[in-house]
């Protein structure tokens, strides 16, 4: 949904304009994976193909998805009995699984595998009688799925002052797991809080935040320190995107927005600016960040100077229906994997 061109003004400012681009930004592994899901299903099944909930986070991904005949259902008691159903790459409960297979849909997994991660994290813990305490928001579609593995063992914490108030049965068999696409800060200060109440707290065997998300968040830290305004482009549902704007404001930003299209820059936000910072949360194509770039560049700030704080090469297979083509040979895109930056 691109804007009309050459609608911000190029405004006198007393430096040198610029823009400071952060990297890695944009697809992650996660997010690549199931958006090529969903492609490749169309492909292979013909439409229309359904997905429970958005794919991922993305009101441009969701909507280009629904052109190419993905039909987005809230609940898959939508779809019609036998048909193709795609879950999300935020993960689903058992209980979602199970009412799949009694509709008889064909159903395909595109959770992401840092998610089935965490899934796994909980059923182990329950398994072994751990109170778990999953820190993240609570109604967001991948703590209902984490959540969902174990509901008897599970308590959300949706934040740091929630961790003052959490009561537990037993403090000395206690374990906190997290969303994957927190704010790393606020994430580590909530545990702080939970082990002061609960020193015998256990930490996940390994870390549950994405790898993803936590790059993107120390490259806005850098650019933030530096910049006048930080713009975000992401969705309002996106968790990782909402996170960047927060972290951007905390590291030194003057100001930050998060924009879906780049019409949505307003003209206010550049009076006096000579430094933007611009970034994308983790379920946003590239396209809608070089839309923001080409308009800024209108209005004076075409010095872009890419700041990269690491490099990102991971890739994950696609669900095993859809590693072979029709006629049974491996897919050339079994891997998924778009360019990143």
């Amino acid at each position: 949904m691109p804007g009309p061109r050459g609608r911000l003004q190029d405004n006198p400012v007393r430096g040198h304009k610029k823009v400071l681009l952060a990297s890695p930004r944009g697809y992650c592994a996660g997010v690549d994976r199931a958006v090529i899901a969903v492609e490749k299903a169309l492909e292979r099944y013909g439409a229309p193909v359904y997905v429970r909930k958005q794919i991922v986070h993305n009101i441009h991904v969701v909507t280009e998805l629904e052109t190419k005949g993905a039909i987005f259902v809230e609940e898959v008691d939508e779809v019609p009995e036998g048909s193709h159903v795609v879950f999300s790459a935020h993960g689903v409960s058992p209980a979602v699984v199970d009412a799949a297979s009694d509709r008889g849909l064909q159903a395909i997994d595109a959770t992401c595998p840092l998610v089935t991660k965490v899934h796994r994290e909980a059923v182990r813990f329950a398994r072994d009688d751990f109170e778990i305490l999953l820190i993240g928001h609570e109604g967001h579609e991948e703590v209902e799925g984490t959540a969902g593995e174990a509901p008897d063992h599970v308590t959300v914490v949706n934040s740091p002052l929630e961790a003052d108030r959490v009561v537990v049965k037993d403090p000395s068999k206690v374990v906190w797991l997290s969303q994957t696409t927190l704010s790393v800060d606020e994430t580590m200060e909530t545990v702080r809080r939970l082990r002061e109440r609960f020193p015998q707290l256990q930490d996940p065997p390994s870390d549950d935040i994405c790898y993803a998300t936590q790059n993107r968040q120390v490259a806005i830290k850098k650019v933030a320190k530096d910049a006048d305004l930080v713009i975000v482009v992401g969705s309002s549902n996106s968790s990782n995107s909402v996170r960047l704007v927060e972290v951007a404001l905390e590291y030194g930003a003057k100001a930050a927005y998060r924009v879906d299209y780049a019409h949505e820059i307003q003209q206010a936000w550049l009076d006096g600016v000579e430094t933007v910072g611009v970034t994308s949360g983790a379920s946003v194509p590239e396209v809608l960040v070089q839309e923001v770039l080409a308009d800024l560049a209108g209005a004076g700030y075409a010095d872009v100077e890419q700041v990269r704080t690491a490099e990102e090469d991971l890739m994950f297979s696609l669900p095993k229906e859809l590693r072979q083509d029709s006629s049974g040979r491996r897919d050339d895109r079994a891997l998924g994997g778009r360019a990143r930056s």
